[in-house]
């Protein structure tokens, strides 16, 4: 090989191990440069301090709407409906007739009861006249009275035959869609229509068997239904269950609503929030509290304006409130906003330009 060719490789050798090396040194000054800069910059997050607030637990659940009294009319007798006396949707008093079911024959079997009753009466009344003068045995007064009493008995018997070929309303409501027209076969069991008492309507809803201390009659109760957005229902528990549901460990509770528009209707599906009594609580902020699985911790800002995880338990939540039932004290300032861009250790600058917690005061006076 020629020596100025020789001469000339080791020059292109030299030249690129040093640009490489320029090169290498300066990214490692670019990047201690970006350590110094931003590395120990402070986290602007929002931050609050911990403190006691009036709270109130609210229980959620679904219940359906059941009316106060709710039957299916049916007949007692097979027999061909006669006459129908309501329409669908009717709204009926107590003891309205809305059936009236054929019985000629009932009625003329009464007749023929009513004149033996009648002339068995007439004569026991002749007998018991002959009786007191002495010109009967008083044996055969008895008999007679007996044979009065029976026709009675048949007469009685006879009538409520006949009642029975008129179906009334056992109480007032409305009635569902008629089932039935004049002409129509009914037999005992037959459904005529549905009668529902809703001038007052209960929900019955679960509650857990943990709440069932918090739980009395009167308490106030709210419903809401999706057929009538923005409306509430207000209501009070009238009864508690005397039994816990072993399988769901729950208890159910009544809800008495006042209903006289009849908005609520039986079967309907409503949202029930039943309030309990107001109490002091911790309370912070829904969004300040970090969930990792079954692990709750906020960041507690410490007096060097560095946070640090502090593992809570959390009670009740409402209105995107939480409470701290264990692991916060009253004072403590906690990260409310903010806290997916924090670690342990790092340091934070309010936002919002809150005074710091008394020991940053002490700090930046030292500093």
């Amino acid at each position: 090989m020629r020596p100025g060719f020789r001469f000339c490789s080791r020059a292109i050798r030299a030249s690129i191990v040093l640009a490489l090396a320029g090169a290498t040194a300066a990214c490692g000054s670019n990047g201690a440069e970006q350590r110094r800069d931003g590395g120990d910059r402070p986290i602007p997050v929002t931050t609050q301090q911990v403190r006691m607030q009036p709270f109130s637990d609210t229980v959620l659940a679904l219940g359906n709407v059941k009316a106060r009294e709710s039957i299916t009319v049916t007949a007692k007798v097979s027999e061909t409906v006669d006459q129908v006396h309501f329409e669908s949707g009717d709204v009926v008093a107590a003891g309205a007739p809305l059936v009236t079911l054929t019985g000629r024959q009932q009625q003329a079997a009464f007749e023929q009861a009513q004149a033996t009753a009648n002339e068995a009466d007439k004569l026991y009344q002749r007998q018991t006249e002959l009786a007191g003068q002495q010109l009967i045995a008083r044996s055969q007064l008895d008999t007679q009275r007996a044979i009065r009493d029976a026709a009675r008995a048949r007469m009685a018997q006879m009538r409520a035959d006949i009642g029975d070929r008129v179906i009334r309303a056992p109480f007032g409501g409305v009635l569902g869609i008629r089932q039935v027209s004049p002409g129509a076969l009914v037999t005992p069991g037959t459904a005529i229509a549905t009668l529902d008492d809703t001038a007052r309507v209960y929900v019955d809803f679960p509650v857990p068997e943990a709440m069932l201390a918090a739980l009395a009659v009167g308490q106030k109760v709210s419903g809401t239904s999706t057929a009538y957005p923005g409306r509430a229902f207000e209501g009070q528990v009238s009864t508690i269950d005397a039994r816990i549901d072993q399988a769901t460990r729950s208890v159910v509770v009544r809800g008495d609503f006042a209903n006289t528009d009849r908005a609520l209707r039986p079967g309907m599906l409503v949202q029930i929030t039943l309030s309990r009594p107001e109490r002091q609580a911790l309370l912070v902020p829904e969004i300040s509290v970090v969930q990792v699985g079954s692990d709750s911790f906020v960041y507690r800002v410490k007096p060097d304006s560095s946070v640090e995880r502090v593992d809570i338990k959390v009670g009740s939540r409402r209105d995107g409130l939480a409470e701290v039932t264990q692991g916060l004290s009253i004072g403590d300032r906690i990260v409310v906003d903010g806290t997916g861009k924090l670690r342990v250790g790092a340091r934070i600058v309010d936002a919002k330009g809150d005074q710091p917690p008394a020991g940053d005061v002490g700090s930046a006076k030292a500093g």
